[in-house]
């Protein structure tokens, strides 16, 4: 085994979701890969005192289920999922997929369906567990990310593993003035965007959520988002990458939107009524994660970055909004990637990707790493 494998299972188990004894504790990975992983997660659970149980997913399976399937059918998997899910302390969710695109020939109307449906039993976890999730390095993901393997899985565990602690004392400031603040405008090629975030609340991700980690975000008021944005990172939801993505936005509701394929993401903008509404705002701050490599879990946590996520808002930053769908977009405010700015009632407080208020600057990539 990796020795640096245990170190990232003893970081999942003993600060990301804090294991208790008696605690129980739902594993899940897909790619054979993971096992080194999840045998340590096992061994490291019982050492705290808690109960593991695992669970196997294949994107494959899921592809011929959702095929074919049908409402009746989703809706009884959903609920004996969600029984299982009930009697969770804690979940630990791994991905190593072999084929990012698994899902992309799956009709969107069929897709739509089996996301909308078993999201409830999925959210269970989110909403009332202990919960982290993570990518495993793997040949697909060095190859998204332009890297061998060798060099992948160093920046890997690089990332993964940095010192949390640091990151979350830094973070403090920020979630203290979005906290206070009420009107947040975004300015940047192809983007001006203004939105309310007064009275929904500022949450750190310092590890204990995803890994890795390294964004604090909130959600918009619910209808008070107008103008436009354009995002230049690349994106993979649903087996498709979509690139050049625009909104056009009234009134909170996303009304007119384009990218490499106009049709399928209005399709995917139509799975329910939240779906173009926006459920996330957030910043992010990850010192060593710098490009895109259409891999949600680190692309939402590129220093000088922001995603604002069309679908479902969060429990602990609810601003009312529901939908099957969490689409994490993200927009890279770097000089390299075409600038831009970001304002809080006023005030300038991120120009370029750099933060500027001083009681900011430790989040800026030369101070966090």
């Amino acid at each position: 085994m990796d020795i640096r494998d245990t170190k990232l299972s003893n970081l999942l188990i003993s600060y990301s979701t804090e294991i208790k004894p008696g605690e129980k504790v739902l594993i899940e990975y897909e790619g054979v890969c993971c096992l080194p992983l999840v045998k340590a997660l096992i061994r490291d659970t019982y050492a705290a005192g808690g109960w593991p149980y695992v669970s196997i997913r294949d994107s494959r399976v899921i592809r011929e289920l959702a095929m074919h399937c049908s409402e009746e059918q989703l809706e009884y998997q959903a609920e004996y999922t969600l029984q299982q899910n009930r009697g969770m302390d804690a979940y630990i969710g791994i991905r190593a997929f072999d084929n990012i695109s698994e899902l992309s020939d799956v009709p969107t109307e069929q897709m739509n369906l089996y996301q909308r449906t078993m999201r409830r039993a999925s959210s269970y976890l989110i909403d009332h567990t202990k919960w982290a999730v993570l990518k495993y390095p793997n040949a697909s993901m060095a190859q998204l990310a332009g890297m061998s393997e060798d060099a992948f899985r160093d920046f890997y565990y690089d990332v993964s593993t940095i010192d949390y602690g640091k990151m979350s004392s830094a973070m403090d400031p920020l979630v203290e003035l979005m906290n206070r603040t009420d009107q947040v405008q975004i300015l940047g090629p192809g983007t001006d965007l203004t939105f309310s975030i007064k009275g929904i609340g500022a949450i750190k991700c310092d590890g204990r959520m995803n890994i890795p980690d390294g964004e604090v975000y909130t959600a918009p008021v619910k209808d008070s988002m107008s103008g436009c944005i354009t995002y230049n990172t690349p994106s993979n939801e649903q087996g498709f990458t979509y690139e050049n993505v625009r909104f056009e936005v009234k009134n909170g509701k996303i009304v007119e939107a384009s990218a490499n394929d106009s049709k399928r993401i209005n399709n995917l903008l139509d799975t329910d009524e939240g779906a173009r509404y926006f459920g996330e705002f957030a910043l992010g701050v990850h010192p060593h994660i710098l490009e895109p490599m259409k891999d949600t879990l680190f692309d939402e946590k590129i220093a000088g970055s922001l995603h604002l996520t069309p679908g479902m808002a969060y429990d602990d930053a609810f601003n009312g909004n529901k939908s099957a769908l969490h689409w994490d977009l993200v927009l890279i405010q770097r000089p390299e990637y075409g600038g831009g700015e970001i304002w809080f009632d006023g005030k300038l407080v991120r120009k370029d990707g750099l933060f500027v208020l001083p009681e900011l600057e430790g989040l800026n990539p030369d101070r966090l790493k």
